[in-house]
C-alpha cells in the first residue's frame, strides 16, 4: 500500500490474541519522555518547529490523539509497540521513518533486519491508521516521520506520562538497508560498556540510558530474550526468585514456544516509575535492564 509522502511498507500479520484491557491512567511524570523529545530533535531533521502544520493542517494533533486513543482502547500493546518503533527508527538513520520502508527483491530494508523482526504489529498499525486519517484531512502534507513522532508522544501522555510539545517538519527517508541496523540497537544481553558506547554515539550519557530504558515500564518481551536468566546453569542470581518462578509458568524451558510477557506486571498500561521499583526488587525482565 502506497502512502502519500511516505515510502511503502508491509504491515505484519496481527497477533493471534490481543490484550484488550486498559488500566486507569497514572499521572506520574518521567524524564524519559523529555529525553524522547530531545532524541526526536537531535536525530531528526533541522529547521523543525512546533507550529509547522498550524496553518496547513490545523487539526493534525487532535486527529492523531483520536487515533492513538482508539488504538490504546483496543489493546495496551499499542503503547510499548509505538514507542519501540520510534526508538528503532531514530537510533539507526535518524527519525526519518526509514524503518517503515518495504524490502524489495535483493534489497532488504531496516524493517527486515534481524533486530527489527520483533517489532510488533500494533506499532505499524498505529502509523497506518493515523496516516490514513491525516491524509483524509490534509492530503500530501504530513510525513510519516512526523506521524510516528506525534504518535509516540501521545502514547506516552495518554498512558499517564507527560504531554510535551514536539517539533515537526521532518522529511521521510528515501533509503533503508537492513545492514545499517546491525550494532546500532541495544540487546537484552548487552554489557554495560556496549550500551554506554552505543548511546554515546548519539551524544547520550549514562543518565540518559537509565531514563530512556524506562520505556520498558510498558510493552512486552518474548521469552527468548530472557529464558537463559530463568533456566540457565546457574540461573541469574540477580533475578528475584519469586519472579523467576512466575516466569517459568510463562515460558517453557525447551523453547517450544516463545510467548510475550509483560515487562511490568504491576501497572502494564501505565507510563509510570514502576520499572525502577521492579529493578530494586530484582524484577527486571531483561538482563540489560537489571544490569543498569
Amino acid at each position: 500500500m502506497t502512502l502519500h509522502f511516505c515510502t511503502t511498507y508491509n504491515i505484519p500479520a496481527p497477533p493471534t490474541q490481543a490484550i484488550r484491557q486498559r488500566s486507569k491512567m497514572a499521572r506520574s511524570w518521567s524524564c524519559m519522555a523529555l529525553l524522547v523529545l530531545a532524541l526526536s530533535v537531535q536525530l531528526g531533521a533541522s529547521d523543525l518547529s512546533t507550529g509547522y502544520y498550524s496553518s496547513s493542517c490545523p487539526n493534525l494533533e487532535s486527529i492523531m490523539r483520536g487515533v492513538v486513543t482508539q488504538k490504546m482502547d483496543y489493546t495496551i500493546r499499542t503503547i510499548g509497540s509505538t514507542i519501540r518503533l520510534f526508538f528503532h527508527d531514530c537510533f539507526v538513520e535518524g527519525c526519518d521513518a526509514s524503518v517503515l520502508i518495504r524490502s524489495t527483491p535483493g534489497n532488504p530494508t531496516e524493517m527486515d533486519a534481524d533486530d527489527n523482526k520483533s517489532l510488533a504489529f500494533e506499532g505499524y498499525e498505529t502509523v497506518r491508521i493515523a496516516k490514513e486519517a491525516v491524509e483524509a484531512a490534509c492530503p500530501n502534507l504530513v510525513s510519516c516521520a512526523d506521524i510516528l513522532t506525534i504518535a509516540t508522544r501521545d502514547a506516552i501522555a495518554l498512558s499517564g506520562g507527560p504531554f510535551y510539545p514536539v517539533e515537526l517538519g521532518r522529511l521521510d527517508g528515501l533509503s533503508s538497508t537492513a545492514s545499517s541496523v546491525a550494532g546500532k540497537l541495544p540487546q537484552a544481553t548487552s554489557t554495560l560498556n556496549q550500551m554506554v558506547a552505543m548511546f554515546r554515539a548519539h551524544g547520550l550519557i549514562m543518565s540518559d540510558i537509565v531514563a530512556l530504558s524506562a520505556a520498558h515500564t510498558v510493552g512486552l518481551a518474548h521469552c527468548g530474550k530472557f529464558r537463559d536468566r530463568v533456566y540457565g546453569s546457574p540461573a541469574d542470581a540477580t533475578l528475584n526468585p519469586k519472579y523467576a518462578a512466575f516466569l517459568r509458568t510463562k515460558c517453557p524451558a525447551d523453547g517450544s514456544s516463545d510467548p510475550p510477557v509483560l515487562m511490568d506486571q504491576a501497572t502494564p498500561a501505565l507510563f509510570d516509575n514502576q520499572y525502577y521499583r521492579n529493578l530494586q526488587d530484582g524484577g527486571g525482565l531483561l538482563a540489560s535492564d537489571q544490569l543498569l
